[in-house]
């Protein structure tokens, strides 16, 4: 008797353990489909002064950044397509009022699933600027750029990486395009269209750096296979913190090198507060 109670015990646990095991699993099954997102950010900072004795300039700045994701996330294949805009002004004194940020990025990747870590991919990234861009200097100012003047442009093809959600790298055979037309000395060479062949390698890393802080990084690389020195590197970081619902605080810094356009690395960083709202 107390052997047919232990096995009806030991029969239970099991039926138990099984349909707890089957719901998890159930709980972990991956969600299939479409999953939008956007965000837009409006940061604005002004200074005033009248009669003040320490000295100083009027200032004001402003600056507008949306950000969007398409992903199609389907048992076989994933293709996400990512959208950055970014422009801004500032104007301090009676100096005219320069811009800040001017950007247009498109990126768009198909990865085939393979069940793998590692994974086949084709992708397309475009990459230009709204308005004119100008020099400063003591004798005036001098355009040096404009909407599509350049315009880069670039296939590629290869292995996709992605372990977990924090990290996910790609590297492949790649092809770039520097399209210009008046200013085709500075950014190609004095060719309208110039073609690269070469390799090209993107990785993201988005990492919670605590719960209101979130770090998130790009780092591309093309290289034409000439050189190490010839290895275009476009590499954008941003620190973001959500204070409210609708107030982040952010700082983001970039570095740039293209040997094509300038000998030396280039730099930008902003540091901000402003409004964030979800657009989708």
């Amino acid at each position: 008797m107390k052997r047919n109670q232990l096995l009806i015990t030991l029969i239970l646990i099991f039926s138990f353990t099984i349909a707890v095991s089957a719901q998890d699993k159930e709980k972990k099954k991956p969600v299939y489909g479409w999953k939008n997102e956007a965000t837009g950010i409006l940061n604005f900072t002004q200074n005033q002064f009248d009669n003040w004795a320490g000295g100083g300039e009027d200032a004001w700045s402003w600056q507008m950044d949306i950000n969007a994701k398409f992903a199609n996330d389907q048992e076989k294949y994933n293709w996400t397509t990512t959208g950055k805009i970014s422009y801004g002004k500032t104007k301090v004194g009676d100096a005219t009022a320069k811009k800040a940020a001017d950007e247009i990025k498109l990126e768009s990747v198909f990865t085939y699933k393979m069940n793998l870590y590692i994974n086949p991919y084709v992708a397309a990234t475009a990459l230009t600027q709204f308005t004119d861009g100008y020099a400063y200097s003591d004798a005036g100012k001098v355009k040096i750029s404009t909407f599509m003047d350049p315009g880069y442009f670039t296939q590629s093809a290869g292995v996709g990486y992605k372990p977990n959600d924090i990290i996910k790298t790609r590297l492949g055979a790649a092809l770039k395009e520097t399209v210009t037309d008046k200013f085709s000395d500075t950014f190609a060479d004095g060719k309208k269209m110039r073609v690269e062949f070469g390799a090209e390698s993107v990785t993201d890393l988005k990492v919670q750096v605590s719960k209101n802080i979130l770090y998130t990084s790009k780092l591309e690389l093309f290289s034409n296979l000439k050189g190490i020195d010839e290895i275009d590197t476009n590499w954008d970081n941003l620190f973001s913190s959500k204070i409210s619902d609708l107030i982040t605080v952010s700082f983001n810094f970039k570095l740039m090198y293209d040997k094509d356009v300038s000998y030396k690395r280039q730099l930008k960083q902003t540091l901000a507060i402003g409004l964030s709202y979800s657009l989708l």
